[in-house]
């Protein structure tokens, strides 16, 4: 309940403090996602990273799975997906199939984001966030 207390409590102050909107949905799995809105990317990184800091001041940082970035202009969306507890991102390329991937494109990717920021190497930690209300 002292979490439950917490959360809210932060994203009623994000919601004073932060450029970005900061919306709060549960998933089919259980999961509670903070979905922040913003159209320029480095105010988007910026409130994350807050609002991550914030969880993880209140004690709450052993509950961040993920940090889920959508890209639109190909044929599907493309995520770039920060997983926190290796401190790395992976790319999902959901194919828009029956729950499918376009693992090519994703190592394309990889290759390409690599010399930018820390990507996972271990492929089987790459999480498919199918059913992620974004």
């Amino acid at each position: 309940m002292r979490a439950e207390s917490d959360l809210q409590a932060l994203l009623d102050t994000a919601a004073q403090e932060l450029p970005s909107r900061v919306d709060r949905r549960g998933d089919d799995l259980g999961f509670e996602w903070l979905i922040v809105r913003d159209f320029d990317l480095d105010q988007l990184t910026r409130t994350v990273y807050q609002v991550a800091s914030q969880l993880v001041s209140r004690g709450l940082g052993d509950r961040l799975l993920a940090a889920t970035f959508r890209f639109d202009g190909g044929k599907q969306p493309v995520y770039l997906i920060y997983g926190f507890d290796g401190s790395a991102f992976w790319p999902f390329a959901p194919t828009g199939e029956d729950r499918q991937r376009d693992n090519e494109l994703e190592l394309e990717l990889k290759d390409k984001l690599e010399k930018e920021l820390p990507i996972e190497q271990n492929l089987s930690r790459w999480l498919a966030l199918f059913d992620a209300p974004l």
